[in-house]
């Protein structure tokens, strides 16, 4: 008899439903304590949206490559259909008068591609990372029932709804004083078919995986959290082109860059995961390295904040910290 899912606040899935969005916008930054607010939506589509992904991943008994292809399908939902930050006319831009100098067919490339490699790790895979640590005899368990992951698709789309109105309809125009846009139909159907071909790549890739490899040995787990520090911290320079646009820099070298970069970081965890010795020390060092880097570059523009919201990041980080080392702890007592 199939073992009954429960749904407590303590299970895997309401945990990843809560340290996505966590991670992925609290401790870096983005969201701030002034207007925590928007943590609510932000709940339903991303943390969902991880859960989502997971559960069928689990469902297809597929691997990271299916999850890392979902996580494009979910920030591609969010960056031109929900949030519409990569094909709308940045606010922030246009209220500092930084010249839109990735703007190209009414795309914001540099944009995009930051947020492909941001929302697809930071949202994605680093919190599915830290929940199945935290969960480890449920790793290889469904973490809902089929009714479960049908509420869940429901909460997801309403949080899309009205992730949607808040932002476009309703920060961008009051908040930042910047009329509201509406992309072209084009632009919208082609991130639907671009969502439904990165659907479709996930499916392909789900008996893709790693196969172990007993002629090699995995490394320390500090070097697997050095090596996740330097693959993250270059991701942030595409952010820093779009706020500090370089003229003589072509656009092009760094959109090529990208994939480049992000394949190779994806080539040597791959390798190493698969080779003998990997445990759950490896997973933790990969996954607190890949956190201190999100909430460390989450200080770009500090600056500018308001103190409560600087106080407030800066309390959320040191707690942060102090549970990844307590966590830590943990999974070398029972490695």
């Amino acid at each position: 008899m199939p073992k009954r899912i429960r749904w407590r606040p303590n299970t895997p899935a309401v945990t990843l439903i809560v340290i996505s969005p966590f991670i992925g916008e609290v401790l870096n930054g983005a969201t701030r304590i002034s207007y925590i607010f928007a943590f609510l939506p932000q709940l339903m589509v991303w943390g969902c949206g991880a859960l989502i992904i997971r559960e069928i991943a689990h469902r297809w008994r597929a691997g990271w490559p299916t999850i890392i292809m979902l996580g494009l399908t979910l920030s591609l939902v969010a960056e031109v259909l929900v949030l519409q930050t990569s094909v709308a006319p940045l606010p922030w831009l246009q209220m500092m008068s930084i010249p839109l100098s990735d703007r190209i067919w009414g795309v914001n490339w540099l944009w995009l591609a930051f947020m492909l490699g941001y929302e697809t790790i930071w949202i994605v895979v680093v919190p599915i990372l830290i929940t199945e640590l935290i969960f480890p005899q449920q790793r290889q368990e469904a973490w809902l029932r089929r009714r479960g992951l049908i509420v869940a698709a429901v909460v997801f789309t309403l949080g899309c709804a009205a992730l949607w109105a808040i932002w476009t309809q309703t920060a961008v125009p009051i908040a930042f004083h910047q009329p509201k846009y509406w992309p072209p139909r084009s632009t919208l159907l082609a991130g639907v078919v671009a969502a439904l071909l990165t659907i479709a790549a996930a499916y392909a890739l789900r008996g893709v995986s790693s196969n172990a490899d007993a002629r090699r040995r995995a490394p320390s787990p500090w070097i697997v959290g050095i090596a996740a520090a330097a693959f993250a911290f270059p991701w942030w320079i595409l952010i820093v082109l779009v706020f500090a646009p370089q003229p003589s820099l072509p656009i092009w070298l760094p959109l090529a860059a990208a994939p480049i970069w992000a394949w190779a970081s994806y080539v040597v965890i791959a390798r190493w995961s698969a080779a003998q010795g990997w445990n759950e020390r490896h997973r933790w060092a990969l996954a607190f390295a890949s956190l201190a880097i999100c909430m460390l570059m989450g200080y770009l523009g500090s600056s500018f904040w308001p103190k409560i919201d600087l106080i407030a990041k800066i309390v959320f980080n040191a707690i942060a910290v102090v549970w990844m080392l307590l966590l830590g702890r943990r999974v070398w007592q029972r490695s």
